[in-house]
């Protein structure tokens, strides 16, 4: 019978024999972090994912074992199969089958295609499901890997979008607002247009809140959607440098005189 270890052997084995320089260029211009790939053609790639998931019965904890090998691994390849097996079993997740992809989002999810499908297609189930509460992302806002803090607002527009209480949403968002790291500014931008599509008012304060103390990617992307004149309304306003009022009289003065 065929373990974890002997099937990721396998996977490996295929991806190697697989790989292609001109798919690695024709994806690498996308990921400005880096694009650590074999450059498996990805329709090869999925025919075989579904033999394997056909031919390998290995139950959710199985697959999450096999999970932990091919992120563990850093190929782009190997960790998309790793969430592609893992989605397969959406009826079975748990609290605890939470905590365990978020160590993947840590150890081995390194660009934003991987951290925005496992966001997408994986951890928003949890919030649809209601099968953890909004909070247990809490220390995801803060997490050392910048994938896992995109991941958050990311995984909040499936919610969003049946339904979820964006006013709960909003203020969970806050203490990220000031991130400084692109890919996270991105994902919350991405988040907040998404929102504004269904509950404009509400966007509309929350960024005029925070529109002086945030980056400017969450403004750009957050508006994105908007009319140009609506635009403007969230441009950063730019503080007076000290004396300028001053400065300004005695240029009026002079040209007076």
């Amino acid at each position: 019978m065929k373990t974890p270890v002997t099937i990721f052997a396998e996977i490996r084995k295929f991806c190697r024999a697989n790989g292609q320089d001109d798919v690695i260029r024709k994806y690498a211009k996308y990921f400005t972090e880096g694009y650590d790939a074999y450059g498996v053609d990805p329709r090869i790639l999925e025919n075989q994912r579904d033999l394997w998931m056909e031919r390998y019965r290995l139950g959710l904890q199985g697959y999450l074992t096999l999970g932990d090998l091919l992120v563990k691994g850093g190929k782009h390849e190997e960790a998309g199969l790793a969430i592609w097996f893992i989605a397969s079993f959406k009826k079975e997740f748990t609290p605890g089958v939470l905590r365990r992809l978020g160590s993947w989002l840590d150890t081995g999810l390194a660009n934003w295609a991987l951290s925005d499908f496992i966001s997408g297609e994986v951890l928003s189930r949890f919030l649809v499901e209601n099968i953890v509460p909004l909070k247990a992302f809490s220390s995801w806002r803060k997490a050392q890997s910048r994938w896992k803090r995109r991941s958050v607002p990311v995984s909040m527009i499936k919610p969003l979008k049946a339904g979820g209480p964006v006013e709960e949403y909003l203020e969970f968002i806050e203490p990220m607002m000031e991130d400084r790291d692109r890919v996270v500014q991105q994902g919350l931008g991405w988040f907040l247009r998404e929102a504004w599509k269904r509950h404009p008012a509400a966007v509309e304060e929350f960024l005029m809140q925070w529109k002086n103390q945030c980056g400017r990617i969450i403004v750009q992307y957050a508006t994105e959607r908007m009319a140009a004149g609506e635009k403007m309304r969230f441009k950063k306003v730019k503080p007076a440098k000290p004396g300028s009022a001053l400065l300004s009289k005695s240029r009026r003065r002079a040209v007076r005189s």
